[in-house]
């Protein structure tokens, strides 16, 4: 697989993973709702530092396991490929739908821009995907992997910015198609689940070549 098509796949992927209704969305939703467009957007940015701050563990992480055996940075991608199936496939068997989402108490951007920051930094699950997603990813074939874990890094919070900033915009919008659409946010679950299988199966194909 070329490089750029690696990006792609990871774009991908990305684009599945923010997409989906969760902590993150609703705490930008909540904040628009009660501070305005600029709550919104402070608390995105917070969460973009720490999908930043996630890229950085994720280099450090597939540095470290680089240098160790072949045959164990290969057991890493199997056993990576097998976490992401088992994501998707708790994906498609869910109903991810949004019930409400409570308007926050008034706050400073300062505020809402920390604990979006803290809420994404404390959160152990960002940890262990990125572990089982990044090593994917960063390869050494492909160059330096600070480099590598740079372009996703800025892929990672561009993306934020493009799907939690436009909900920050359009809060009350985005809220009503939340709430009133639950069978079109179950969909957006499952066919981020797919994305999820598909990420893993190539992941396995290519690990086996």
């Amino acid at each position: 697989m070329s490089y750029t098509a690696n990006l792609w796949l990871f774009l991908t992927l990305l684009f599945g993973i923010i997409v989906i209704p969760g902590m993150d969305m609703l705490f930008v939703l909540a904040n628009s709702l009660s501070g305005g467009r600029r709550a919104g957007l402070a608390a995105t940015a917070g969460i973009m530092v720490g999908g930043a701050a996630h890229t950085v563990f994720g280099a450090v992480g597939v540095t470290v396991l680089a240098s160790l055996s072949p045959s164990v940075f290969m057991a890493l991608l199997y056993v990576g490929a097998a976490y992401m199936a088992w994501i998707g496939l708790t994906l498609m068997r869910s109903s991810i739908t949004v019930h409400g989402v409570d308007v926050a108490r008034t706050r400073s951007l300062w505020v809402a821009f920390r604990q979006g920051a803290v809420t994404c930094l404390l959160n152990p699950k960002a940890y262990l995907f990125v572990l089982a997603v990044y090593p994917q990813f960063l390869l050494p074939q492909y160059g330096a992997i600070w480099l590598q874990a740079s372009i996703l890094g800025i892929m990672t919070v561009l993306m934020q910015l493009a799907v939690y900033g436009s909900l920050a915009v359009a809060a009350g919008q985005s809220r009503k198609f939340l709430v009133s659409r639950p069978k079109a946010t179950t969909m957006i679950g499952r066919a981020a689940g797919l994305l999820f299988i598909a990420v893993a199966l190539t992941t396995a194909w290519r690990a086996a070549l």
